[in-house]
């Protein structure tokens, strides 16, 4: 990080901090597309044939159990669980020697002319298996009841590198979604409350690209410097003015990301003012380094979401939390500056990044409101607990609530009045 500005001694004299940048073929370089780096594999050969066997026993009746984080066999209870992809792939070395852009096979782009139907041939009995990958991930062989699964990459975004598995169970995010419904029934619509039921609180796994990347920031503005301080009388007013030397800025960090974490579903990424906010966001952080190798195993009992966003979809996208992180790496530089500094450029050169997918785990109670239109929706963390959402209010509690209140501050403004009086 470089910290050039420095307020002057003299007052009457400012010093600049530099030339201005010319920002226009430094801009060019920086928004150049990076060569390809190396592709990371991420097909698990083991599991090619579809059926994902218990290694004990050889049964493919596997469900999390999401209280353990493992996998569970329902035939014999042997527990085991994949390796992490922190370990597996190596993602957690090496971020300051990315060069080029690394993506994952299953960060890979999507082909828009890919059908989500895919068939598989049963390994226990020979017979073709179609699996509708828009809405699972796996199905059951009708004649010998083998589970298939989807675990080789499909050129259609439904198959990620890596998932993180439940751990919260559906009773404990009942419990999260009830505290945090109970902090806001005073207001709450009754329809709601009423309506409220835990088979609605449904599991689902998000799907979310995590990146890791090397860059470099540039910021260039204007720095002000207080130097005077003044009152003036303006009729019936007082009006207070300032004087202050004015600095050109700039300031350069480097700086490494680890797991940055960006949406990999359109439907979330584009919200406007006619629909909620995205709440999903704000549950954030999940921790990543212990998600595991792709097996579909994981997301028996629960739904899914295909990624439908590519990583040159996602650039811009990470670009511009590159550059939210740079600037308060360098906000600490500018202490100086006792008016602020106003950004007026700002430029981001992205050395390295490696892209992985991956799927995240999210308990989601939706909740439908007609009056208003608004679909209002409770998210968990399946791992943290992190709880937020939106609960539809009752206007006519609301307009009671505000006219009680109104009422309370007359009274008490009549009786300052008449014991002042």
């Amino acid at each position: 990080m470089t910290q050039d500005a420095q307020p002057p001694r003299d007052p009457d004299a400012p010093v600049f901090d530099g030339p201005p940048l010319s920002l226009e073929e430094e801009l060019a370089a920086a928004r150049a597309e990076p060569e390809p780096g190396p592709d990371i594999d991420t097909v698990n050969a083991e599991l090619a044939d579809g059926i994902n066997r218990c290694p004990k026993c050889g049964s493919t009746d596997v469900q999390l159990r999401a209280s353990t984080g493992m996998l569970v066999c329902l035939f014999c209870r042997h527990q085991w669980q994949e390796d992490r992809v922190e370990e597996e792939f190596g993602l957690g070395v090496g971020i300051e020697e990315l060069d080029g852009t690394v993506i994952a096979g299953g960060a890979g782009t999507i082909a828009a002319d890919v059908a989500d139907q895919v068939t598989l041939t049963c390994g226990g009995c020979g017979a073709e298996v179609v699996v509708d990958t828009a809405h699972a991930m796996n199905a059951r062989c009708h004649w010998c009841r083998h589970t298939l699964n989807i675990n080789q990459q499909t050129p259609n975004g439904a198959v990620p590198d890596a998932v993180l598995p439940f751990r919260l169970t559906h009773a404990e995010a009942v419990e999260r979604i009830r505290e945090f419904a109970s902090k806001r029934r005073l207001f709450a619509h009754p329809r709601f409350k009423k309506e409220f039921v835990p088979e609605n609180v449904l599991g689902v796994y998000l799907p979310y690209l995590v990146i890791d990347a090397r860059a470099e920031t540039t910021y260039v503005g204007k720095g002000e410097v207080q130097t005077r301080r003044w009152t003036e009388k303006s009729g019936d007013n007082t009006v207070t003015y300032y004087a202050a030397d004015v600095y050109q800025v700039q300031r350069s960090v480097g700086l490494t990301v680890d797991d940055l974490t960006i949406e990999g579903a359109a439907d979330r990424r584009d919200f406007d003012g006619s629909t909620t906010n995205n709440i999903i966001n704000t549950i954030l952080p999940f921790d990543t380094k212990n998600a595991v190798k792709w097996n579909s195993s994981y997301l028996v009992g629960f739904t899914s979401e295909k990624r439908d966003l590519d990583v040159d979809d996602l650039h811009p996208v990470m670009e511009e939390q590159l550059l939210s992180i740079g600037r308060s790496q360098v906000e600490g530089s500018l202490g100086q500056f006792d008016r602020g500094v106003r950004w007026e450029a700002e430029q981001v050169d992205v050395g390295g990044s490696r892209w992985v997918s991956m799927y995240l785990p999210v308990w989601l109670y939706s909740y439908y409101q007609e009056n208003t239109q608004t679909l209002h929706y409770i998210a968990v963390n399946a791992r943290t607990g992190e709880t937020m959402g939106s609960v539809p209010v009752s206007q006519w509690r609301l307009i009671t609530a505000a006219l009680t209140v109104g009422t309370f501050l007359e009274g008490i403004a009549g009786a300052i009045l008449v014991a002042t009086a």
